[in-house]
């Protein structure tokens, strides 16, 4: 439903409602159902997917291993997968045991834990900015309970949530040039539906989907500003534990002034500064550099902001010619002699110059010889036969 109600997003969604080895009586000619299009989707168009999201998902044979094969050339080429597990990811037909694996970040260890627990930030997960901040939405009382987690060990990525016994219940991780992502649980609908006070089920889908589609404001080491007038707001988000150091800033005259960055959240730094002048800065801060600008858009243009021909009249007058101001109706165009006034009240004139050159000239004929001759053919025969008809009358 999230992504249903983006309108940013082109959403393709199929639910296999029959798999392949249950029978049905009813004849083949008589079903409504049309194949399922696993090539078109899986080989020919899966370059044209952001997000590839597998909602308990289990290996059923409808999907040939030679596509999840694709699915994997996909992510490491810069495509993303959700993995939302439920207890099919822990069962024999699981993802897992596909070519799947080798790009997945946790591993299923065959148990599902069903008891109450209420999900927790880990300390990198209040860093990074897929989570960073949610601890401040939660209800009085804390977030609502899960019933089930879907026991798995990490074998890489990054947890940002855990469950009970600080088990991983969200897990990130960059395989070569895409993303991939692991929620163990498919109980966050609870939270939707206020369980318990709920929690931020939105906002984290949202953030989620929104870092595997390569969000920039979601990226986990930037560096950005945000001015305000003269002021600027700097802002650097790194997940180490130490902080990021200084940040340069390079003036539009060259000066260069080193500004500290305090600590303002988990994972962000920020500073507030007054730029001294207008211009473009450049700001570093290791291999991260941003460049902002400070005052208007277009300041030339805000100086004078009503139209004015002045500028232009040193060009017209030695030409006898005039600048006006288009309105309806204004200026009348009239046509005047070479050296003549071209300007006037209302009006303004232009002088014509015959200034053209024939380069080709092609002659075509009305119609075709062979059409004349049926035309002329035609024509004699009906003035011989009112002709004929006239003499027939004499006689």
């Amino acid at each position: 439903n999230l992504l249903k109600s983006d309108a940013a997003v082109d959403l393709v969604h199929f639910t296999i409602l029959r798999p392949p080895e249950k029978q049905d009586g009813v004849p083949v000619d008589e079903l409504s159902l049309i194949a399922f299009p696993t090539r078109e989707l899986f080989v020919e168009k899966i370059e044209e997917f952001d997000l590839i999201i597998f909602d308990r998902y289990r290996m059923r044979g409808i999907l040939p291993m030679s596509y999840i094969e694709n699915i994997v050339t996909y992510v490491r080429g810069g495509g993303t997968v959700l993995v939302a597990a439920g207890p099919e990811f822990g069962a024999v037909d699981s993802l897992y045991r596909s070519p799947l694996a080798e790009i997945l970040p946790v591993a299923p260890t065959a148990q599902v834990i069903e008891e109450g627990f209420r999900p927790a930030l880990t300390d990198l997960g209040r860093r990074h900015p897929v989570t960073e901040g949610l601890e401040a939405e939660a209800p009085e009382g804390g977030w609502g309970r899960w019933f089930r987690l879907i026991e798995v060990e990490q074998i890489a990525g990054q947890v940002l949530m855990s469950g009970p016994r600080d088990l991983p219940l969200l897990v990130l991780n960059r395989v070569d040039q895409g993303r991939v992502a692991v929620l163990a649980s498919d109980q966050a609908w609870l939270w939707g539906r206020g369980y318990e006070g709920g929690g931020p089920q939105l906002e984290l889908l949202r953030r989620l989907a929104h870092w595997m589609l390569k969000e920039p404001e979601l990226e986990e080491e930037t560096l950005t500003a945000e001015v305000r007038g003269e002021a600027m707001t700097i802002t650097r988000r790194s997940l180490a534990e130490e902080e990021p150091g200084p940040v340069t800033v390079t003036a539009p005259d060259g000066t260069v002034v080193e500004l500290p960055m305090p600590l303002a959240a988990p994972g962000r730094y920020e500073t507030i500064w007054q730029a001294p002048a207008l211009g473009l800065y450049r700001l570093k801060q290791g291999e991260l550099t941003r460049v902002i600008a400070v005052g208007p858009a277009a300041p030339r243009e805000f100086a004078e902001t009503i139209a004015s021909g002045e500028a232009l009249l040193p060009v017209a007058e030695p030409t006898r010619g005039g600048v006006t101001r288009l309105e309806p109706g204004n200026p009348d165009i009239r046509t005047v002699a070479e050296g003549r006034v071209a300007v006037g009240r209302g009006w303004i004139g232009i002088t014509p110059r015959e200034a053209y050159l024939t380069t080709e000239v092609n002659v075509v004929p009305f119609l075709p010889a062979w059409a004349w001759l049926l035309i002329g053919a035609g024509l004699a025969v009906v003035a011989w036969l009112i002709e004929g008809r006239k003499g027939a009358k004499a006689a």
